[in-house]
C-alpha cells in the first residue's frame, strides 16, 4: 500500500529562460492553479482572487511585513481556507496568507500563461514531505498520520 500521494504537474517554459512548476488543485471544492515555489518560506494566496473561492474571507492583518515576490516588503493578512486539495491530498482549515500577486498575474498575462490562484511554499512542501520528479512530471506528498484517538 502506498504511503504517499502523487499528482501531475505542468512545467511552464518561461520564454526559454527557465521554468515554473504549476499544479492543479481545488480551494473549497473549486478548481484552482498553484505554482510550486521551493524558495518561498510560506504558501500564499492572491488577495484579490480568493473571493472566487471564499464568499467573505475574514482577513486578519499580519503584524510586520512579508519579504519576497520581487518586492522588499509587502503587507499581508491571514485568513482560513476550509479545504485545499492538491491531487488527492486534502488539507483542512489551513491558516493562509493573502498577498497582492498582481505582479505575477501581469507577467503571466504578458507570457500568455494561465492565471494562478496561489503559491505553494516551504510550509506545505516540508509538512507533506514533497518530492518533485521532473522527469515524470509528478510531485509526491506524504500525508500526515492522524493522531490516535484516546
Amino acid at each position: 500500500m502506498r504511503r504517499y500521494i502523487e499528482t501531475d504537474f505542468q512545467l511552464l517554459d518561461i520564454e526559454g529562460d527557465g521554468f515554473h512548476v504549476m499544479i492543479s488543485g481545488k480551494i473549497n471544492g473549486k478548481e484552482a492553479r498553484f505554482l510550486i515555489d521551493t524558495g518561498a518560506s510560506r504558501s500564499v494566496f492572491d488577495k484579490d482572487t480568493i473571493s472566487d473561492f471564499i464568499d467573505t474571507p475574514q482577513f486578519q492583518k499580519k503584524e510586520g511585513t512579508t519579504a519576497g515576490l520581487g518586492s522588499s516588503h509587502m503587507e499581508s493578512a491571514t485568513f482560513d481556507i476550509e479545504r485545499i486539495e492538491l491531487g488527492s491530498l486534502s488539507i483542512e482549515h489551513y491558516e493562509a496568507v493573502a498577498l497582492d500577486l498582481v505582479n505575477i498575474h501581469n507577467s503571466y498575462e504578458q507570457l500568455h500563461l494561465p492565471q494562478i490562484h496561489g503559491i505553494i511554499g516551504g510550509d506545505l512542501l516540508v509538512r507533506y514531505k514533497a518530492v518533485i520528479n521532473y522527469r515524470q512530471r509528478k510531485i509526491r506528498f506524504t500525508p500526515r498520520k492522524s493522531k490516535p484517538k484516546k
